[in-house]
C-alpha cells in the first residue's frame, strides 16, 4: 500500500517554501492540505496569496493543494473560528487571549481547527493506525523548538522536511523569490493575541477594518466576562484594550519587535 504523504499548508513562508522544494522535486509531498479556519478568521493577505500565487504555482506543477474546513460532526453545518468565538450564547474562550497577569490562556483553536480538521481529511483519504499518513510541518531551523512538540496522533507521522533541509526563514525567502513567486505575509488569524505588537501596530496602519474587528472581539469577550464575574481578558499582553495597547500612528521601537509566543505544535503560522 503506497504510504500517504501529505504537508500541512498554513499560507506563510515556510509552508510555501516546501510548496516550491515540492515542485521542484526536493521534497515528496504531492499533497498538501490548506485547513482554512474561516474567510472571516484567516488574515486576508494570506487569503488572497494562497488564491493569487500558491493554487496556480501548486496546480502548474502537478501538486494538489486542497483546502479543507471545520464541519460539526453531529450537525454537519461548516463553522468558522470567528463564529464559534462569536455566536449567541458562546462562552469560548478557543484562542489563547492573554490573562490578567499577561499570560496566554489555554487554546484549543488549532488542535480543533488544524490538526483534527487536517487528521479527519487524512483518514478520509485512508490513513489508518496501521497505514498512518507522512504529514508534514513547515518548521525552520531558527524554530526548532516548536518541533516534537505534541504527540502523533495514530493515522499519522510527523516529518519535518525543512528542518531535514536545514533551512532557516531567511532560505525559505530565497527558495520562494527565486521561484519568481513573492513572498507571502505572516500567516494567522487576524485576531490570535500572539501577533506581535509590531504586527498589531502594521495591522492598525494597513488593516485597519481587520485591526477594528480585533477590537471589536476583545470587548464582545470581556462583556460577558462581566456578564460572568470574571477578569478581562486581553488580545495583547500589556493588561489593557488593544485600541490602548497599540495606539494609532506611534511607530513602536524595535525592542517591542519581539515574539509574543507562537503556536508550539508548529500547525499555524507556517
Amino acid at each position: 500500500m503506497t504510504t500517504l504523504r501529505s504537508f500541512s499548508y498554513g499560507g506563510g513562508v515556510q509552508s510555501t517554501a516546501a510548496l516550491v522544494l515540492a515542485a521542484q522535486g526536493l521534497i515528496d509531498f504531492p499533497l498538501f492540505l490548506f485547513s482554512n479556519v474561516g474567510d472571516d478568521s484567516e488574515r486576508k493577505a494570506t487569503l488572497r496569496y494562497v488564491e493569487e500565487y500558491s493554487r496556480p504555482f501548486a496546480a502548474e506543477h502537478g501538486i494538489d493543494l486542497v483546502t479543507v474546513h471545520r464541519v460539526m460532526q453531529r450537525t454537519g453545518e461548516s463553522r468558522t473560528l470567528w463564529e464559534d468565538l462569536t455566536r449567541e450564547g458562546s462562552k469560548s474562550l478557543k484562542i489563547p487571549v492573554r490573562m490578567s497577569n499577561g499570560a496566554p490562556g489555554t487554546r484549543s483553536c488549532t488542535a480543533d481547527y488544524k490538526i483534527a480538521v487536517i487528521g479527519r481529511e487524512l483518514k478520509r483519504r485512508g490513513a489508518t493506525a496501521l497505514h498512518p499518513a507522512t504529514i508534514g510541518i513547515g518548521i525552520s531551523v531558527d524554530e526548532i523548538h516548536r518541533a516534537n512538540n505534541r504527540r502523533c496522533e495514530p493515522h499519522e507521522k510527523i516529518v519535518y522536511p525543512l528542518l531535514d533541509l536545514g533551512l532557516r526563514r531567511i532560505d525559505c525567502a530565497r527558495v520562494i523569490r527565486e521561484a519568481g513567486l513573492p513572498v507571502p505575509p505572516k500567516s494567522a488569524c487576524f485576531f490570535c493575541p500572539f501577533h506581535r505588537p509590531e504586527t498589531w501596530h502594521d495591522m492598525r496602519r494597513d488593516e485597519p477594518e481587520e485591526f477594528a474587528k480585533a477590537c471589536e472581539l476583545e470587548e464582545l469577550l470581556n462583556r460577558r466576562r462581566d456578564e460572568l464575574g470574571k477578569d478581562h481578558v486581553w488580545l495583547t499582553r500589556f493588561n489593557k484594550p488593544l485600541r490602548e495597547a497599540i495606539p494609532d500612528g506611534v511607530d513602536l521601537l524595535p525592542m517591542f519587535d519581539e515574539s509574543d509566543g507562537n503556536c508550539d505544535s508548529g500547525w499555524c503560522m507556517t
